[in-house]
């Protein structure tokens, strides 16, 4: 699909086109936005706006009763779409992926670390990997070298700790878009199928949100900020009639609860998984 046509796809979707309501909605801070990625973008991993879901994520979103953000992007493609009035915020344990690949492509004695770190999200275990990478400014360039590859231009990791009850590698800054990027280029890049392959193994107790797609890889990160209000944040990838598809999405509930804060990635899970079928897909080149 060409740029234009999708613009114009966006554009229709804003002002509800397909739908035939009784009476105009409230208003909401909604947004939906495409960005493309510098550089040569090819016609066969494009991915197209769907209405409907643009249109359900507008009508949820109220019900949500809290800041929420939802960013969708074809495996191996250049063209994202994002929505809802969330856009950046502390990595917490997502953070653990990029962390992983770089620490097993040092050694693979950290295995077992890795899969603790992932599989359980265990704070020991990514410590120890993280500690495997150097001092601190090495393990900071070694983890940000991943993002760079997988097309992240922007993130940069802590050296050295910012708070005192988190950790140093947490309290990344983690926007979406650059996230989304990210999880498109995940399965594509060097030495990354040993992590990958963890991400379909995340303990039963953490399979919310994505968790939910029965053949999802993804990671969860969540942690309060320093009034004690929770994000909750996930990313990963799903299967769609057409490929797989990264997905990066986030909830900051008005009442600080971290079960409010899954609730809100359930409900986002549950919407996307009746739009499967308008999300195109992509595979790596």
């Amino acid at each position: 699909m060409a740029l234009s046509a999708l613009l114009g796809v966006v554009a229709l979707v804003g002002a509800g086109c397909g739908t035939e309501p009784k009476a105009a909605p409230p208003p909401v801070t909604t947004t939906t936005s495409v960005a493309v990625d510098p550089g040569p973008v090819s016609g066969n991993y494009s991915i197209a706006v769907p209405g409907s879901l643009a249109a359900d994520f507008t009508a949820l979103q109220p019900s949500l009763r809290g800041n929420a953000g939802l960013a969708i992007m074809p495996v191996g493609g250049s063209k994202m779409v994002t929505f809802g009035n969330w856009t950046t915020g502390p990595a917490w344990s997502t953070i653990k992926v990029p962390m992983a690949i770089a620490a097993l492509r040092n050694s693979s004695a950290y295995s077992s670390y890795a899969s603790a770190a992932i599989t359980a999200s265990d704070n020991g275990a990514a410590d120890s990997l993280w500690a495997s990478l150097g001092s601190g400014t090495d393990a900071a360039k070694a983890v940000e070298g991943v993002l760079r590859e997988g097309g992240d231009t922007r993130t940069t990791v802590p050296s050295t700790r910012t708070r005192t009850d988190a950790s140093v590698y947490g309290q990344a800054e983690w926007a979406l878009a650059d996230q989304v990027r990210f999880a498109s280029q995940l399965p594509c890049l060097p030495q990354s199928e040993r992590v990958v392959g963890l991400m379909q193994q995340i303990i039963v107790s953490h399979h919310w949100g994505l968790g939910a797609f029965g053949s999802a890889e993804f990671k969860g990160g969540w942690g309060p900020d320093t009034s004690g209000k929770y994000l909750v944040r996930q990313f990963g990838l799903i299967d769609s009639p057409t490929g797989r598809i990264a997905i990066a999405f986030a909830a900051q509930p008005d009442s600080g609860s971290f079960t409010d804060g899954m609730a809100m990635l359930d409900k986002m899970a549950t919407l996307i998984s009746g739009h499967l079928d308008e999300l195109a897909g992509g595979h790596c080149p």
